[in-house]
């Protein structure tokens, strides 16, 4: 058994080997850092994406209040469903306020009760329609209903002022 070994040869090789691996981390590393600087630079964009959908969601917003302030009353026919859908909510709502104030006067409650017990209803409350259920084709549309008025309760009050309030 004959074992000639080299070690200039195998000290040659050993440091080719580590010149190699160091040029292939660094290359990884150039990757690594150029993939992660685009995904940030996707991340920034997509919340800017988010910003401006808001912006649109809110002038949207904007523009309904203010077409119903100028036209509810008698809107254009493509409007007519939405704007009547507003017109019957406000007077539900009206119709509901004097309820509350009739039943706060009936049992002589302050406000602040009646707020404490909101609160706490509200936090417990299984959600469900009050008065006549919706078709079932409307379904989809009180659920997507509901949604918004989520979202627009996140948002402030606009600026757009009513005739009424001119």
């Amino acid at each position: 058994m004959n074992i000639n070994i080299d070690f200039d040869d195998l000290k040659e090789r050993a440091k080719d080997l580590a010149q190699s691996g160091v040029a292939k981390a660094l290359e990884l590393t150039d990757t690594g850092v150029a993939k992660a600087k685009e995904l940030a630079e996707i991340s920034k964009l997509k919340v800017l994406n988010l910003r401006e959908q808001d912006a649109i969601r809110r002038a949207y917003m904007d523009l309904g209040r203010l077409y119903y302030a100028e036209r509810g009353s008698a809107p254009e026919a493509a409007y007519s469903d939405l704007c009547d859908r507003i017109t019957r909510s406000k007077a539900q709502i009206q119709v509901n306020e004097q309820r509350i104030a009739d039943l706060k006067a009936s049992g002589n409650l302050t406000d602040e009760e009646v707020e404490q017990a909101c609160h706490t209803d509200f936090e417990d409350a299984e959600w469900e329609f009050v008065g006549s259920a919706p078709a079932q084709g409307d379904q989809d549309t009180a659920s997507q209903a509901e949604a918004d008025d989520a979202d627009a309760a996140d948002f402030e009050e606009s600026d757009v002022k009513t005739d009424d309030q001119a």
